[in-house]
């Protein structure tokens, strides 16, 4: 098992695209070690003691900035959470002067959510270490780690699966990482959806694209479900959220043309009744809550691996 600091290639975590293999794995295989600190009655390491993390937050978010903040508390790093409503940007700042002014600062690691695609890009002009934690409709890196993480732990493997991703795929940059980093890692993806909610160019994804969920979940080890994302929706893509649920919602008939040993994900928030019927992500098949905790690991594993000193093993 890799988990050396040093053996770690990227300086900032933007996206899965381009993302080698064996970055991935090393992610994953750190996060194991990680993983083990949240089941002790003591839940710290000193890894990161004396660095400081800045979450900056625009856009609203529950479990990718609270599983930020917890990850580098456990750490022992000083971590500082910026929202829009409490940031000059209010004022009218520029996003590159909020991060060149949090420069001045010397933080080690920022880690930017933003609406707009890119933002991060933008960030990684500073001289920190920077982390993509959702920037519009392009990426959300460690949401797929955290995917694949799970999965791993469920089924043992990822090379091989047949992965099924539901829902509203043209603006989920959930959807685009999870295509990017399962298939680098050897897993077949399917996108299913709505023809208005699939990728305008088929050829933008490593995937097989349906316009109907239920050949897509023919045979599938994973079922991801995407939310309707009714804040990014013009109103014209979709009749209803009932006729979506109807035809696209992932029930008990649709799940039965999986494999019997398929698991169910979820990156959240849930519009139960809508993508997914609240029996199945309530169900002994669902992995959502298994999501949810793999993001605190999947999230200390990477703001070690960027900012450690190198050879600094992951607890010390």
């Amino acid at each position: 098992m890799t988990t050396a600091a040093g053996t770690w290639s990227t300086r900032h975590l933007l996206g899965t695209e381009g993302l080698r293999a064996e970055d991935a794995l090393t992610v994953l295989d750190t996060a194991e070690a990680f993983f083990e600190v949240s089941k002790r009655r003591v839940r710290k390491a000193p890894t990161l003691r004396g660095k400081t993390v800045i979450n900056l937050f625009f856009e609203p978010s529950t479990r990718t900035r609270t599983s930020f903040e917890i990850a580098g508390k456990r750490l022992s790093a000083d971590v500082i959470n910026i929202s829009v409503a409490s940031s000059s940007v209010s004022k009218g700042e520029t996003l590159l002067d909020t991060v060149k002014n949090l420069e001045a600062m010397h933080p080690d690691i920022l880690v930017v959510r933003h609406a707009a695609s890119g933002a991060p890009h933008v960030a990684q002009r500073t001289g920190a270490r920077v982390v993509n934690a959702g920037d519009g409709t392009h990426e959300h890196p460690t949401q797929a780690l955290l995917d694949a993480f799970t999965i791993r732990r469920a089924k043992g493997k990822i090379a091989g699966l047949t992965v099924t991703i539901c829902g509203d795929l043209a603006h989920s940059r959930v959807a685009r990482s999870n295509a990017m980093l399962l298939s680098t890692l050897g897993a077949k993806v399917r996108f299913a959806g709505p023809r208005t909610l699939l990728p305008a160019s088929a050829d933008a994804y490593p995937v097989e694209t349906f316009d109907r969920v239920e050949p897509a979940l023919e045979g599938a080890d994973v079922v991801m479900v995407l939310r309707i994302q009714r804040e990014r929706l013009a109103g014209a893509l979709l009749p209803s959220m009932r006729e979506y649920a109807r035809l696209f919602g992932i029930n008990a008939s649709r799940l039965a043309r999986a494999k019997e040993d398929a698991i169910v994900m979820h990156p959240g928030p849930i519009n139960r009744g809508v993508e997914i019927d609240g029996a199945i992500a309530d169900g002994p098949r669902s992995v959502i809550l298994d999501q949810v905790e793999a993001g605190v690991a999947v999230r200390m594993a990477v703001l070690y691996l960027l900012s450690a000193e190198p050879g600094q093993a992951p607890l010390s």
